[in-house]
């Protein structure tokens, strides 16, 4: 509770008593001061941003349907928000953290986000969405276990290690947003991290982790680089796939996972090898230039070195696109809820809308930017949901630029705010459509989708004959592959504004994102939560009085 003021601390002591009598899920409060400090986790010095202290930032340690309060004191000079990844926000995109929902927190002073898991587990992460803070720190892991009363299916892991793995640049934040404020590219990164760290493999690194002989672990593995998709493994182990980005999987063991940006995966882990020290291995793909990062896993009753020699990891990408495709949904396994997952038979719905989405590079005026079909977004002073809320949407944004089908190539970009006006519960089909010779990773805000299909060449209603039906992973993030298309379905059933982007920060910050509009026609609380009471109001909002409130 440090940090907290007195009339937040009675704030606190009320809802806790609330939660008892009405008995609510439990609540947990944490109060954060994000500060600039001096990092060098390359052995370069540069400014990094911490939150109280840490870096990275604090892990996040949750139960499905826990409520969070968290009360984020700004101490930078410039304006920040954080955002949940993976987090649904159900009828809630006023705590999302992006700049299309809620406006930034500014220097000098504090927010509280108030949300709940609702009906969610599994491993994701945070970071700050605003400028290119996330280049400089303030991410870390968030978990949502399990309620004790829901079966998960394998036994409870001696322990539980969280593994933020990531592209790094030597340059600072600052310096990077301002080479794409210029107009140029933030080229290649200078190293991998795992856990704000990398091994020097001199004999004086710690252990990252450490395990007891025949005893199983879980790391939960995400990639919270920039740009850059990994591959992962750890010296003499085979990992067991468990659970990606909420889903319970079918448990396949594997040598090395590829982890694209913004993804996260479960894995569990035996310590079943002779007791010595093994390194644990994330190192670049798909671009020239294999960059390395590594950190210790010591055996408790080990007293030797790590081997120098690093297992090899997969070349070319056809790898990787056929490991997706040995992922699968657990259908027996229960979920957030004690219903199994393959209860839901996504593959028997019609399909009422399909949105073909064509991201391209381009320059405008000479700048780089990146596109969504012919659109590249940029984020207006009052943010998208505040302006619609507040009925001046017609002031600050237009509906429908972009067309379902895709864009022509060649043809001119519009920069503008990027709104697809979505009907709120259908059942909506997308195609990630890459024409580029690079990686792309996709996520949406506020769902999970089915992640369906993967292939080389061009979509086509053809295609369909070879989705997956019965068991693609519902999951939030997925990537698509040079010349390739991907195919999602999602049921759009949770009310707001949300955010669907490229995970790369780069082309998300030059433009390539856009934003659902999901309202539901009833107006009603039963679909969406009315503005909290401490929502931050900018732009054309800024001195409005609010609306009528949402009824039952």
């Amino acid at each position: 509770m440090a940090g907290l003021t007195f009339t937040m601390l009675l704030i606190c002591l009320l809802a806790v008593a609330l939660s008892t009598v009405r008995g609510e899920d439990p609540y947990f409060f944490f109060t954060w001061n994000v500060t600039y400090g001096t990092i060098s986790p390359l052995g370069v010095p540069q400014q990094g941003i911490l939150i109280n202290g840490q870096f990275p930032g604090p892990n996040i340690n949750s139960t499905s349907n826990n409520n969070i309060v968290l009360n984020v004191f700004n101490n930078l000079d410039e304006p920040f928000l954080l955002h949940w990844s993976g987090v649904q926000h159900r009828k809630n995109s006023w705590q999302d953290g992006l700049l299309g929902t809620n406006c930034p927190i500014p220097p000098g002073t504090n927010f509280t986000y108030h949300f709940q898991v609702k009906d969610q587990i599994g491993s994701f992460f945070y970071y700050p969405s605003t400028a290119m803070h996330r280049a400089g720190g303030a991410f870390g892991g968030l978990r949502i276990n399990s309620r004790l009363l829901i079966p998960v299916p394998y036994a409870d892991p001696e322990d539980d290690y969280t593994v933020l793995a990531g592209d790094w640049y030597t340059k600072t934040h600052s310096a990077l947003k301002k080479l794409l404020d210029s107009g140029r590219s933030i080229a290649r990164p200078d190293g991998v991290l795992i856990n704000g760290k990398t091994a020097k493999g001199d004999g004086s690194d710690e252990p990252l982790f450490t395990m007891k002989p025949g005893k199983t672990y879980k790391y939960r593995i995400c990639n919270v680089g920039l740009k850059t998709s990994l591959n992962f493994r750890i010296q003499g182990h085979t990992m067991k796939l468990v659970e990606m980005e909420g889903s319970h999987t079918v448990q396949n063991v594997y040598q090395s996972l590829d982890v694209h940006v913004g993804q996260c995966f479960s894995v569990l882990v035996t310590a079943d090898q002779e007791p010595k020290d093994y390194y644990m291995v994330a190192s670049t793909r798909f671009i020239k230039n294999i960059l390395v990062g590594k950190a210790i896993v010591r055996y408790t009753n080990g007293n030797s070195p790590a081997s120098p020699e690093i297992p090899e990891a997969p070349i070319g990408w056809a790898w990787s696109l056929n490991q997706f495709r040995t992922f699968r949904w657990n259908l027996t396994a229960s979920a957030a809820r004690p219903n199994p997952q393959g209860s839901y038979h996504y593959g028997s719905i019609n399909i009422t809308r399909t949105i073909k989405l064509l991201n391209s590079a381009t320059r405008v005026d000479g700048k780089l930017r990146y596109a969504i079909n012919g659109v590249s977004h940029v984020d207006p002073e009052t943010p998208l949901k505040l302006a619609q809320y507040f009925n001046v949407a017609d002031n600050v944004f237009k509906y429908d630029m972009i067309s379902d089908e895709g864009s022509v190539e060649g043809s001119d970009v519009t920069i503008a705010p990027n709104v697809v006006n979505a009907t709120y519960r259908n059942f909506v089909e997308i195609i990630f459509e890459n024409h580029e010779k690079s990686m792309q990773s996709w996520h949406l805000d506020g769902y999970s989708f089915f992640a369906v299909a993967i292939e080389p060449g061009r979509w086509a209603p053809e295609k369909r004959k070879n989705y997956n039906l019965l068991d693609a992973v519902h999951r939030h993030t997925i990537q698509v592959f040079p010349k390739s298309w991907a195919a999602v379905l999602v049921t759009l059933d949770n009310a707001g504004m949300w955010n669907l982007r490229s995970e790369l920060t780069e082309n998300r910050y030059l433009g390539q994102q856009l934003y659902f509009s999901v309202l539901s026609p009833a107006n009603s609380l039963r679909d969406e939560y009315n503005i909290p009471d401490n929502t931050l109001l900018c732009g054309l909002v800024k001195d409005m009085p609010l609306p009528k409130p949402y009824t039952i």
